[in-house]
């Protein structure tokens, strides 16, 4: 099942994790002070998602290809995997604007 997971990192931010049907986690969130502004983080997502205005594709220093998912106001929203290929990397996107509308959320710091 497709879900967008909530856990807490170990200076106590919250985050969440875009995971795929098959449990590969697609999209990560920043780091959040507050639970309440990670699910509003989620939101973001769903929304921004299905504008492939919003996607920012990047090549990292280890010359692999990723990435990010940005809101309305240019912030960064989640940052993905790094892939071995651009092929890669646009399925990747393809998979988040599929799934990320209609993922449930589980709370894991709960």
């Amino acid at each position: 099942m497709e879900k967008f997971v909530i856990t807490q990192r170990v200076n106590s931010e919250y985050q969440f994790n875009l995971k795929a049907g098959n449990g590969e986690i697609i999209l990560t969130s920043e780091g959040y002070v507050q639970k309440a502004s990670c699910i509003k983080g989620i939101e973001s997502v769903k929304v921004n998602s299905q504008d492939e205005a919003r996607y920012d594709r990047r090549v990292a220093v280890n010359g692999k290809d990723y990435f990010v998912l940005k809101a309305r106001n240019a912030e960064i929203i989640g940052k993905s995997q790094y892939y071995s290929s651009k092929s890669s990397m646009e399925t990747g996107i393809s998979s988040v604007k599929k799934i990320a509308p209609a993922a449930g959320i589980v709370d894991e710091t709960l």
